[in-house]
């Protein structure tokens, strides 16, 4: 859609479709204090990890009783605080909305938006052969480590893919805006498409992750990975449904 000035002698603007990618907040609460320490706990976790991204509050998962109500404005504060801006509000009842609109959120009900489910193990596809690994489509200028990653040290390859040339060591994080190459052992956490790509994946020679993660949908070794991967060169890509979406991990044929 495009729309110019009525006034073909002064075309001082034009209205254009545009898209925007936003982060989701998706409330399970409504302490707001609790909400805040939590977006603590992840800036200490991930430091920078949040960079003035554009967010919609998600109140659809809320059971709001009689005339209990959220203190928005001061979570629209929380929130600037630790690096989001709020925009707009989803799943709120026409009372909710009302004061949503009051404090400059705008309506979101119809944005779709990624929910993580309990995984299932889904067939495996046909996997990549392992020479393909390097191959996948990387964004610009690839953050590469050469060295290996000892617990307590986290990188994060913002807007680009990561390649960590040796192990991931249990207790160490690797984040990216894209793909995640482990060439090496990953026994810490790996989580690509940081801020939302469903296309990312995660490729590792030996697969013994503590919590691998695709665009916020995660699996934690409280779900055992079943033994054609563990242990073993795998990829982990993001499978979309009708359910949901699920991590598929699958082998590298070597």
């Amino acid at each position: 859609m495009a729309i110019a000035s009525e006034d073909p002698s002064n075309p001082c603007y034009e209205i254009k479709s545009a898209d925007l990618s936003l982060v989701a907040l998706l409330l399970k609460t409504t302490d707001i204090t609790e909400v805040s320490r939590a977006l603590k706990q992840q800036m200490a976790e991930s430091p920078g990890f949040f960079d003035q991204d554009p967010v919609v509050i998600d109140v659809s998962g809320l059971t709001l009783v009689d005339d209990e109500t959220i203190d928005l404005a001061r979570l629209m504060g929380v929130l600037r605080e630790y690096a989001l801006i709020p925009l707009a509000i989803k799943g709120a009842s026409p009372a909710l909305m009302q004061l949503a609109k009051g404090v400059g959120l705008v309506d979101a009900s119809d944005a779709r938006i990624r929910r993580s489910v309990p995984l299932a193990e889904p067939p495996i596809p046909q996997a990549l052969p392992v020479e393909q690994l390097a191959s996948q489509p990387a964004l610009a200028g690839a953050m590469r480590i050469d060295r290996p990653l000892r617990s307590g040290q986290q990188v994060y390859a913002k807007g680009r893919d990561l390649i960590v040339m040796g192990m991931v060591n249990a207790g160490a994080e690797v984040i990216a805006d894209g793909h995640i190459h482990v060439y090496g052992s990953l026994r810490g956490k790996a989580i690509a498409g940081a801020r939302g790509d469903g296309d990312a994946k995660i490729f590792a020679m030996v697969m013994e992750p503590e919590l691998i993660s695709i665009a916020g949908v995660y699996r934690t070794s409280e779900n055992p990975l079943s033994k054609d991967v563990l242990g073993k060169p795998a990829q982990v890509s993001l499978q979309s449904g009708p359910d949901g979406d699920k991590l598929l991990i699958t082998p590298l044929k070597i």
